[in-house]
């Protein structure tokens, strides 16, 4: 695709209009070196039709299956003409502090982080929760242990006191808000669509980094993020698709022996555990997600 603007903006809404509208009033989406596009993901009712009327300035892709969180990013990027691509959440916002700021005061810091070094093929910014002090959700992650698969945003839950404020190299990028080189996508391909939803934005990130670009955490620019809408915090849809994907993180990951060390301890330590923690709290329907999740991985 023709490179025809700086930047290209994507967003996915499934069942989220109230939350896309907020997100593009918060965008100087009229400026003409961005385009603001959004994907709706087979919302119930049809709130592509609504966004093409509230937004004729902005592109409207309406798929008529739910692709996820892949399949849908997958969709923009398709129909992007930016050299760089920020793919944010739709319950995400910028704070403008009651004035319209431009691309360049917003997004500038971000595209300076990526052109810096022809080796950055990725950058997030700090995201921080939108309700109560605006805590730190990610100022980076820690590594992911190979066996286990555990690893932790960094300042996660924290107040923001400046302590997170010099940029550094991070191994994952968060979903809800990276901004990537046009060039990473057509080197390295886009998002695996295999897991629907969460851990798309894992996967890609070892993909990025096998390929040998470094991923980067710059808190010149932060996003507010209102977190687990569409989901929610501990819904059977999303304890489902975390047992399930997890394994399939492992499956396409992880090499040699560890792998079979990693299935094992996700089988029968961590998905037993999680059976038995909902089903001591009366929580059935999330202990059958998780068996339907390994089941589900196994059959594949």
């Amino acid at each position: 695709m023709k490179v025809e603007k700086l930047l290209s903006i994507i967003t996915i809404n499934y069942n989220g209009l109230e939350d896309t509208c907020e997100l593009i009033e918060s965008l100087p989406a009229d400026d003409d070196s961005l385009e603001v596009i959004i994907v709706d993901n087979a919302s119930t009712h049809d709130e592509a039709s609504e966004l093409e009327k509230r937004f004729p300035h902005v592109t409207i892709i309406r798929s008529e299956k739910n692709l996820g969180f892949a399949g849908g990013n997958n969709l923009g990027i398709n129909a992007a003409h930016g050299k760089y691509l920020f793919f944010l959440n739709n319950d995400t916002l910028l704070e403008v502090r009651g004035k319209r700021l431009e691309v360049r005061e917003l997004f500038l810091p971000l595209i300076n982080k990526l052109e810096s070094d022809e080796k950055i093929g990725i950058v997030c910014p700090k995201i921080r929760f939108t309700w109560g002090n605006k805590l730190i959700q990610y100022a980076g992650y820690t590594p992911l242990s190979s066996i286990t698969l555990r690893n932790k945003p960094i300042g996660y839950g924290e107040e923001d006191h400046g302590q997170y404020d010099a940029p550094h190299p991070t191994p994952y990028a968060h979903g809800a808000a990276m901004m990537v080189k046009r060039e990473v996508i057509e080197n390295v391909g886009m998002m695996p669509e295999c897991y629907f939803l969460y851990y798309e934005e894992l996967d890609w990130s070892e993909m990025i980094r096998r390929a040998g670009y470094e991923i980067w955490y710059d808190p010149a620019c932060t996003i507010y993020h209102k977190e687990s809408k569409t989901t929610g915090k501990q819904s059977p849809l999303k304890t489902f698709y975390t047992t399930r994907n997890r394994l399939i993180f492992a499956q396409r990951n992880i090499k040699g022996n560890t792998k079979y060390i990693t299935y094992c301890y996700l089988v029968s330590i961590v998905a037993v555990r999680d059976i038995l923690k909902h089903l001591f709290s009366g929580k059935v329907d999330l202990a059958k997600a998780v068996i339907k999740g390994v089941m589900d991985f196994i059959k594949k």
